[in-house]
């Protein structure tokens, strides 16, 4: 199991499964995770990106110990909804992450997750230095409290019926 559309996560879901939300760079990959109801995103500590293999096996010790039950990743689109180079690289990324585990991941459009992110942090009076540092996983939240977000959506629209 690949990849999911966030329609299709939200009827495989059993209650209490929290997600993780990915901010995929080059040097470093954004980790949030959800809470057991679902409803918010927390940061975690950014992974360093060393080679793939090496990333996969900590983003998975990180998925066993928080009992991760998929993964939304941003999927960096242009802001013209083209697909440019990183949107090969987080699809390449997720493919062969698909031949290590059955731990389904779900596309989300990030743009300007990290401009938000970003703007959340001055609010807060982040020095420039620590923004640096939680940049990636405050993106991370971004995108996976988005995602959050609509599974609640999905969810009422399903009761309604």
């Amino acid at each position: 199991m690949a990849t999911l559309t966030l329609e299709e996560l939200a009827a495989t879901l059993a209650p209490g499964q929290p997600i993780a939300g990915l901010d995929l760079g080059t040097k470093t990959i954004g980790l949030s995770v959800s809470d057991l109801g679902r409803r918010l995103a927390t940061p975690r500590p950014v992974l360093k990106r060393v080679k793939f293999t090496q990333d996969a096996e900590v983003l998975l010790a990180f998925a066993a110990k928080e009992k991760v039950a998929a993964f939304v990743i941003g999927l960096p689109m242009n802001m013209d909804g083209s697909a440019g180079p990183r949107v090969q690289a987080t699809r390449a990324f997720v493919r062969s992450m698909a031949e290590k585990t059955d731990i389904p991941f779900v596309f989300w459009d990030e743009r300007l997750s990290t401009v938000a992110a970003e703007r959340t942090l001055i609010e807060m009076d982040v020095s420039r230095r620590k923004r640096a540092e939680r940049i990636d996983s405050a993106a991370a939240s971004f995108i996976l409290q988005g995602a959050l977000d609509r599974l609640s959506s999905l969810a009422r629209a399903a009761g309604a019926d």
